[in-house]
């Protein structure tokens, strides 16, 4: 197949949030979309592309396909930086025809320029030649490498997304479309209407909820929409308390006067000079009696369920400090996309994003404690309150509907601040961010998280450095052992640790001479276990003969990517009310392999994003950013060795080989410590090798009865991970659709 230009070579183009011709267009809010319809469908197979955008947002353009499901974020493909500026390149394994691309070219609103847009499926030998390539590179930053790993190398080209170069048919994506999924599982008036009316009838106390909307001239038919939506809530005590920031469009003050007289729940605040979104929130807020705070923005809808739901959420919980929705996007044809299915309160994600957004209810006392809204944190004025709220609650109290309550207009003007601003928003998030840190006396800066726009809090190490005790356990392979142990060695910048190996019963000489190599560095350790594996156990053993203060579980298997991974690690790891602390693994191939556990995948557990390419973004940008778990894998995990003695270690008695990792988390999770995972501590897996796998009917038995345990042991965490949404597949571990 040539290489099809998009803009040139399609049957149809449309822009959406884009105005402009020739090359430079203008996002007109933080969702703009270029959408391409080829002439005749794309065919499955491998595909090359190479798109030159430029501009002054933050650009990490992705391409989302549609085979006419909907645009499914399963086929979402982040394009990276080429060698040269403004290039960006992908390689993607396309599985069905493709009926329709959608280019996502920057990340807010603003100015960009686009040069060529290409495209192009290789053929059987250019396929071939890219993974050969592949291989190549690989062979250059390390050349022992692939002959250690060939083996493991074969087995990944098997793996059903390689298989699928030659059978693409084979392959489906994980979980529904959007709309299959709205149909199933999301409100629906007609099914569900009566039950919330009977959830509302019920509640001892309706609590009054004012909805506080700044205005700014939005277009006068959303806004229209926007009060619509406050005014048919089935829930009937609220109130709109709206502040019209001096819009300059006459007509807008009319609408807001004619509304107001309609209905005396509509309160109406006329700002003589415009102040922006903090100084009309504010103004909006003083005209507020309820003990509820909701935020909409001017453009946006409120779903019907949306205070009804809130309501009976508070009535639940009566001692709820803030509660927080899931959302999706509202296109200008009405379709609803993209949704936002969050976990529950997850203070190091709020960290790292303002995931919180729509719909956020706040209790109204707390806003009046820390202030209101600030001025100069416009653009992330929300994110600024909510970290400040969230420093002054209890975790407990922050309370989660998983139900689309929000849409989020996805139109012209649907800001609402005036359109280019984002790169302004973001860096008014990190300021928001910086000043959290300042108050709360954390270690810490605030850095830009690599490929997303999102954030970063880079602790500092404590200084004497603790001492970090490295078990690794093992049995021959030698040279597996060689590479894991010389990566440390070599590339690990944090100077304060042991390394102490657990010989398991080697009986190969190769291995035996390593060992005594091994022992003549000061910093090893070769410790003997000569009864059967039990993998649970040898970690026990070798912890009890631990000098540091923390402890890593270290597979035999594993190879240091980023050289600060031991700092990065341990910096979280000696935060009081931090346990667990995971790493972010790749197979030799470059995909992902462990970006934190989630509960009940499978029946027990699964890995995150698992086989997703090293660059991808993941799940609202989960791969990028540091976030609370309820699981990590030992195959590199840090502790304090005081929480691990606090939980009696690993359980080798019930769990001698699986999910002994899994259970000793959730066991330090129910001890009040919060368990994280960091993309910014990188490393090889191989997963295995030395153990082998479960491939016999002894090892299958053991594997089924481990898996009752867990499932008898934790039922309730394994039925909802707290920090994955039930919205999402339990049978893959892609974040795709509940199907």
């Amino acid at each position: 197949m040539r290489a099809v230009d998009l803009r040139q070579d399609c049957a149809a183009c449309e822009y959406v949030n884009v105005a402009g011709a020739h090359g430079a267009y203008t996002a007109t809010s933080d969702d703009p979309q270029i959408r391409f319809r080829p002439v005749s469908p794309l065919e499955p197979g491998w595909y090359h592309c190479a798109f030159e955008i430029s501009g002054n947002s933050i650009v990490t353009p992705q391409i989302v396909i549609d085979t006419g499901k909907g645009f499914l974020a399963t086929y979402r493909v982040s394009l990276k930086s080429g060698r040269r500026r403004n290039r960006f390149t992908a390689d993607f394994f396309l599985p069905e025809p493709a009926h329709e691309l959608c280019l996502y070219p920057a990340d807010g609103a603003g100015k960009f320029e686009i040069g060529r847009l290409r495209i192009k499926r290789r053929n059987r030998a250019e396929t071939l030649l890219f993974f050969a390539g592949h291989a190549l590179q690989i062979l250059w930053r390390d050349p022992m490498r692939l002959v250690r790993r060939f083996r493991q190398y074969w087995h990944y080209l098997r793996r059903p997304h390689f298989v699928g170069v030659r059978t693409p048919s084979r392959l489906s994506p994980g979980g529904g479309s959007y709309p299959d999924w709205i149909k199933r599982y999301d409100y629906q008036p007609e099914r569900d209407r009566k039950r919330l009316e009977t959830q509302i009838k019920a509640l001892e106390k309706r609590p009054v909820i004012s909805v506080l909307m700044p205005v700014y001239n939005p277009p006068a038919d959303l806004l229209d929409d926007a009060i619509r939506s406050v005014v048919e809530q089935i829930y009937p005590d609220w109130e709109l308390c709206i502040a019209d920031d001096a819009s300059p469009d006459p007509e807008i003050g009319r609408h807001l006067e004619t509304w107001a007289e309609r209905d005396p729940r509509i309160k109406l605040v006329r700002r003589e000079i415009n102040g922006h979104i903090s100084a009309a929130t504010n103004s909006a807020f003083a005209l507020a009696t309820g003990d509820w705070i909701a935020l909409l923005d001017h453009d946006d809808v409120l779903r019907e369920n949306a205070l009804g739901e809130v309501a009976v959420e508070i009535g639940r919980h009566p001692d709820a400090e803030i509660v927080y929705s899931d959302e999706d996007k509202l296109g200008s044809d009405g379709s609803r996309y993209d949704p936002y299915f969050k976990p529950d309160y997850s203070r190091e994600l709020l960290r790292s994003q303002n995931y919180f957004n729509h719909l956020t209810v706040h209790r109204a006392e707390n806003i009046r404690r820390v202030g209101g809204w600030r001025a100069g944190f416009e653009g992330s004025q929300d994110y600024d309150l909510n970290l400040r709220v969230t420093e002054i609650v209890e975790p407990g109290k922050i309370r989660h509907i998983p139900k689309v309550l929000y849409h989020w207009r996805a139109v012209e003007g649907s800001t609402a601040m005036a359109g280019g601003e984002k790169n302004y928003a973001y860096l008014a998030g990190q300021r928001a961010l910086e000043d959290h840190v300042t108050r709360t006396g954390l270690p810490a800066k605030v850095e830009p998280a690599p490929g997303v726009p999102f954030y970063r809090l880079k602790l500092s190490v404590p200084e004497p450095r603790p001492l970090v005790s490295l078990i690794i356990p093992t049995r021959d392979h030698a040279k597996l052992l060689r590479g894991c142990i010389e990566s440390i060695l070599t590339k690990t910048t944090y100077d304060a640790y042991e390394i102490l190996i657990v010989d398991n019963g080697s009986v190969e000489p190769e291995t035996h001479r390593y060992f005594e190599e091994l022992r003549a560095d000061p910093k090893i350790r070769v410790l003997s276990y000569d009864k059967p594996f039990n993998y649970a156990a040898i970690n026990n053993f070798a912890a009890a003969q631990a000098n540091g203060a923390l402890l890593g579980l270290v597979n035999n298997d594993i190879e240091v990517i980023s050289p600060d991974w031991l700092a990065e690690m341990v910096s979280w790891a000696v935060q009081p009310d931090i346990g667990c602390v995971g790493a972010k693994l790749y197979y030799a191939d470059d995909t992902i392999q462990h970006a934190g556990v989630i509960l009940g995948i499978g029946g027990v557990a699964g890995h995150s994003h698992k086989y997703f390419p090293r660059e991808e973004p993941g799940y609202f940008g989960r791969l990028k950013v540091l976030q609370n778990v309820s699981a990590v894998t030992a195959a590199c995990l840090i502790v304090r060795k005081e929480v691990y003695e606090a939980v009696g270690g690993l359980d080798e008695e019930h769990l001698a080989i699986a999910f002994n990792d899994v259970d000793f988390c959730l066991s330090v999770q129910k001890l009040g410590f919060a368990n994280v995972f960091t993309p910014y501590a990188e490393m090889y897996h191989l997963e295995s090798i030395s153990r082998g796998h479960e491939d016999n009917s002894e090892k299958q038995a053991r594997f089924f009865e481990e898996s009752l345990y867990m499932q008898k042991k934790w039922q309730r965490l394994l039925a909802r991970d707290p920090f994955y949404s039930p919205n999402l597949s339990r049978e893959h571990e892609d974040f795709s659709l509940r199907s």
